[in-house]
């Protein structure tokens, strides 16, 4: 009897294929050129002529949502995730949050591990492709652009000023804004202790901060589309339906770019098909083999 229960245990762990190798995280840092520590979460040890894959996250997010992503490729590839200023566990300086600013910071993060492939979702892909325009493309392998707007397309919609936008509920009541948001990136379920840690996390940049990150109509979504267009290296934009327009316009202007809809996913698309997203990245690195090998 007892022999039997040990086969059917054997059999059924044997279905469940192999398990996967763990991965050991180190936490690092670099101080920036204008004196604040930036936390960097790294991984892997790659492969001959497989470039270093960076990722930068989006407005208030850590680098750690990219969890999923860097065990995935952990194995193939060098993964490192930043933190950016006052995000995650980077350093929370009194000023130095603006569009240019960070893309700075991404510049500096970059330099330390070029050639690689830079992976920036929402806020963050704004970011790196005002690094893009600040720095040219030197240092990268590649660009992928997570959900967001590469400025295609027609305007939207001028807001009426009698509703109140995102930056005004956050004023008037930040903590549950926050919270709402969120929740409203996932389409999946996601544990209460994970949705809360992000929503902490979120809440330790100050609100004036926060606020400043957006470039708003201080710089007009023609830069993006002009950066994204004129971008000469492999790039894929993968995307949930809310940007599909945007992305069918950039490929009939830029035909080379490779575009993938997620269609059944929120705006974390990562987090809720990391399967297929973590299986895209590699299939792009593999499909664009001019990319140039990472430094030792």
């Amino acid at each position: 009897m007892i022999l039997a229960a040990l086969l059917a245990l054997a059999l059924a762990m044997a279905a469940q294929g192999p398990h996967p190798v763990p991965v050991n995280f180190q936490d690092t840092s670099f101080t920036t050129t204008d004196g604040v520590r930036l936390h960097v979460l790294e991984a892997g040890q790659g492969r001959p002529g497989e470039p270093v894959v960076a990722f930068v996250p989006g407005w208030s997010m850590p680098a750690s949502i990219w969890r999923r992503q860097l065990e995935a490729l952990a194995a193939t590839h060098r993964v490192v995730a930043l933190d950016p200023r006052g995000q995650g566990k980077s350093e929370v300086p009194p000023g130095g949050y603006t569009t240019e600013r960070r893309a700075e910071d991404i510049h500096e993060f970059v330099a330390r591990h070029a050639p690689v492939v830079l992976v920036a979702w929402s806020l963050g892909a704004l970011e790196a492709l005002q690094y893009v325009h600040a720095h040219g493309d030197a240092a990268l392998a590649a660009l992928v652009i997570v959900d967001s707007s590469v400025g295609e397309g027609p305007a939207p919609a001028p807001r009426d000023p009698a509703v109140p936008g995102f930056q005004d509920e956050l004023k008037r009541d930040r903590a549950a804004v926050v919270d709402g948001f969120v929740r409203a990136m996932f389409r999946t379920p996601q544990r209460d202790a994970d949705l809360v840690a992000l929503r902490e996390a979120a809440l330790r940049m100050p609100l004036d901060a926060s606020l400043s990150l957006f470039p708003g109509e201080r710089i007009p979504r023609e830069h993006w589309r002009e950066i994204a267009r004129a971008f000469r290296k492999p790039l894929l934009y993968a995307v949930t339906p809310q940007f599909a327009g945007q992305a069918e316009s950039l490929r009939r202007n830029r035909p080379a770019t490779r575009v993938e809809l997620f269609e059944g996913s929120g705006h974390a698309l990562f987090v809720d098909d990391p399967v297929r997203f973590s299986a895209l990245l590699e299939d792009f690195i593999r499909r664009n083999k001019q990319m140039p090998a990472a430094a030792d």
